[in-house]
């Protein structure tokens, strides 16, 4: 009887985790910091992490999500915006905070809400769309990347708190 269970499961699992109908949470090791720095599309957000003496605060228990802009995000600045900020480090530290939610919270969980708020209590419009998932003005090309503690959403757009 037990090995009929079995067999019946095994049929409906396997081919409902091969075609990701399921997923198994993975275990991360690495934390958000550790996590965004070894995927290499992060260098200039670390470089602004650094700056604004956040790494540690990034690096602690959390847990966080972040929704994290590529290098590609940064160069859509206008010329002279990313030097000006790296400048101001009360302005950076502001900005890349208004990118960070208390909270693991996964994609499927983001777009339940018509706005998440942000570490420094500031709100975020959340928008499903024809082009995918928006965050204020970034689109979110990449979700659920598990962390030791939390999770990274990857966007195209540098957020600006207005």
């Amino acid at each position: 009887m037990l090995r009929r269970w079995f067999q019946g499961m095994c049929v409906v699992l396997i081919p409902a985790l091969a075609l990701g109908l399921l997923s198994m949470p993975a275990q991360a090791e690495e934390d958000i910091i550790n996590t965004a720095k070894s995927a290499g599309q992060f260098q200039t957000l670390f470089r602004a992490l650094q700056t604004a003496k956040l790494i540690e605060t990034l690096q602690g228990e959390g847990p966080f999500t972040v929704f994290a802009p590529t290098d590609e995000a940064f160069e859509k600045l206008p010329q002279g915006a990313l030097a000006a900020l790296l400048a101001d480090q009360p302005k950076l530290k502001g900005v890349l905070l208004f990118h960070v939610v208390p909270g693991n919270i996964r994609a499927a969980d983001v777009v339940k809400q018509p706005w998440i708020e942000t570490i420094e209590g500031k709100r975020l419009p959340i928008r499903v769309t024809e082009e995918g998932v928006m965050i204020g003005r970034a689109r979110v090309t990449r979700t659920d990347i598990p962390c030791r503690n939390g999770v990274i959403h990857v966007i195209d757009t540098v957020l600006m708190p207005e």
